[in-house]
């Protein structure tokens, strides 16, 4: 048994409270919400993000950081674009020889920096992991099977997380390669956005499956550039992941996209989510981080500039559809 603390009681941080529960470990859920909390530790359920969903009487929530933190295993959910502010306020009360667990999939909005380089920066001399892959909340917390990666630097601590989390129906996988690992996550939203777009302008499924192939052949060119291995891509937190998130309706952003191909506009199709749709700021940073670096990345390019540059999406979808023909090339060349 561990004190795993879990920052961020969304859908996600939520059914990673009922996982470290079933091996039985003492979890303490941090929620932003007074109303998340309550429902919790009152009822067992977390009637705002994840209703309908029995929770395991021992998981705890607090609006108190400082109780989240103080455990031996710290999984960081909160939004992307929250991680700094989130890591800044743990210093305080974070253990010395926690291992932070990030559980958040996105890119930083104006440094273009992965969410391993802000824990790290903010948080630095801790052990820092990235769990990732093709989960929905739901799923997992019910206890149907999913597998997951869990990357790190070291096999050792790869290990040891997989033992704390995983089971007969969470099965971790382990990756050394964090960068490519946390790319895959990340972009992967954004790809989502642009297919749920193509489902809702009736497209078809030749259309998605381009997206997807053409989608990952991004992915690919920007991790190799930043220094992930193309192989991550092919495992689960990559054309896993992908897969999931670019067919599914309980995907946010896919359904984010579908409501944008059928002619809501962003404000629109946001109205009414609690939840994140990270795709949206994510999609800016990878415009951005592509541009800077000199990748090849079209179908994010246009997906950025519809969601914020007010980018016409019929004129944005025929610009995509008029690019010159080419050989089909992978990796870091566009």
């Amino acid at each position: 048994m561990a004190r795993i603390g879990i920052v961020g009681a969304g859908a996600w941080g939520t059914a990673l409270a009922a996982v470290a529960a079933r091996n039985r470990h003492h979890v303490t859920l941090w929620a932003h919400e007074d109303e998340v909390v309550a429902a919790i530790n009152r009822g067992h359920e977390n009637t705002v993000f994840l209703p309908g969903i029995a929770l395991d009487p021992t998981i705890w929530a607090s609006r108190d950081l400082a109780r989240a933190g103080d455990a031996e295993i710290v999984l960081l959910v909160a939004p992307a674009q929250h991680v700094r502010r989130v890591c800044a306020e743990l210093r305080s009360s974070v253990k010395a020889d926690a291992v932070l667990v990030i559980c958040a999939k996105g890119i930083e909005q104006g440094s273009g920096a992965l969410l391993s380089t802000v824990v790290g920066e903010t948080l630095p001399d801790h052990a820092i992991a990235v769990l990732s892959g093709p989960t929905f909340a739901a799923e997992v917390a019910r206890n149907l099977p999913t597998a997951v990666t869990i990357a790190c630097a070291e096999r050792a601590l790869g290990d040891r997380l997989s033992t704390a989390l995983g089971g007969r129906r969470f099965r971790p996988y382990y990756s050394d390669d964090v960068i490519g690992t946390e790319i895959g996550g990340a972009v992967k939203n954004v790809l989502a956005i642009a297919c749920g777009i193509a489902e809702g302008r009736g497209f078809g499924d030749n259309a998605r499956a381009a997206l997807i192939t053409r989608g990952l052949a991004e992915i690919g060119r920007l991790s190799q550039v930043l220094g992930g291995r193309p192989e991550t891509l092919m495992g689960l937190s990559g054309i896993g992941d992908v897969v999931l998130t670019c067919t599914s309706t309980q995907s946010r952003n896919f359904s984010l996209g579908l409501a944008l191909g059928r002619g809501q506009s962003l404000a629109e199709a946001l109205t009414g989510r609690r939840a994140v749709v990270e795709g949206v700021t994510t999609a800016a940073s990878v415009a951005a981080l592509s541009s800077s670096r000199g990748v090849d990345m079209p179908i994010a390019t246009a997906i950025a500039a519809v969601l914020h540059r007010g980018a016409d999406l019929d004129q944005t979808i025929d610009g995509l559809l008029a690019r010159p023909f080419r050989a089909e090339q992978h990796g870091a060349d566009p």
